[in-house]
């Protein structure tokens, strides 16, 4: 079921809360509607600063400054806190990005349509042409400074990355996830975050460096969640019948695992195509 923003905000649609549903619209407007300490955990990937053009005015991630940006999702997380349970953790996946040197476009890649760009932010105030601007730790600090407790940085280390065309630097091949925390104590099922040691039919606490392959979907255009990224966060963070909360839906990778994990979801997503996309994947599982 697709809840539309007018629909949340006005009240003319039954918010019971009860049910597995997309909400329609530009997050910052529904955030707030949302019921307090309802949701297990938040799993989410914001759109990257200066990374993608969606095509919509005033659109998260084609801020001009990078402190707006960082302005932007630090005000949404922040009503999310007061929506998640006093156990919750919230799981931010980020990544990071070069400063534009002042260029004002991208061109599109044949391999990659949704790289072209109509827009490139300036280079932020204290950086230089070809520099790694560091968005992950910046926004992550921001984060801590607003009031939550950061637990974790997690490299996920993309073995089949995106090759790259420069020669004066090696390759980027992973991303950052942080995991983040409500309260100093919270909900975590240590069991579901174990992994296989080196001595043979032994386990480990799980590592902070996570090996996942990304999985491309032609039809998104876009970047999506692998599956096997998420499934352990939703074992450890959450039990059967629980809600998950993705703000950012996308393509909906949150909402078909939770599914096969027997947890329910809510997103929010602004792109109508993308909830098409979505409710098409989740369908789609047994």
């Amino acid at each position: 079921m697709v809840r539309h923003a007018g629909d949340i905000l006005t009240g003319s649609s039954e918010n019971n809360w009860k049910s597995s549903e997309i909400f329609h619209g530009d997050t910052r407007e529904i955030v707030a509607s949302l019921q307090n300490e309802f949701y297990s955990s938040i799993i989410t990937s914001p759109p990257y600063w200066g990374k993608r053009d969606y095509g919509y005015s005033g659109q998260i991630g084609a801020e001009e400054s990078l402190n707006e940006y960082i302005d932007h999702l630090v005000s949404i997380f922040r009503i999310l806190r007061d929506k998640l349970k006093k156990d919750g953790t919230f799981w931010l996946n980020i990544g990071d990005s070069y400063t534009s040197g002042n260029r004002t476009w991208r061109a599109e890649d044949k391999k990659n349509p949704a790289r072209g760009m109509t827009y490139r932010p300036q280079t932020p105030v204290g950086l230089k042409p070809k520099d790694l601007i560091g968005i992950p730790w910046r926004l992550a600090l921001a984060l801590q400074a607003d009031g939550w407790y950061l637990r974790s940085d997690i490299i996920w280390y993309k073995p089949n990355c995106q090759p790259e065309s420069v020669k004066d630097r090696p390759t980027q091949s992973h991303e950052y996830l942080f995991m983040f925390s409500k309260n100093e104590d919270y909900y975590y099922d240590y069991e579901n975050m174990r992994e296989p040691a080196a001595e043979k039919g032994k386990t480990r606490n799980k590592r902070t460096v996570w090996q996942v392959n990304t999985e491309p979907f032609p039809e998104a255009h876009f970047a999506t969640f692998p599956e096997e990224l998420i499934k352990p966060i939703i074992y450890a963070t959450s039990k059967e019948g629980d809600f998950i909360l993705d703000p950012f839906f996308g393509a909906g990778t949150v909402g078909v695992v939770c599914k096969k994990l027997k947890r329910n979801y809510h997103g929010i997503e602004l792109k109508e195509d993308y909830i098409e996309i979505s409710e098409k994947r989740i369908s789609n599982v047994a």
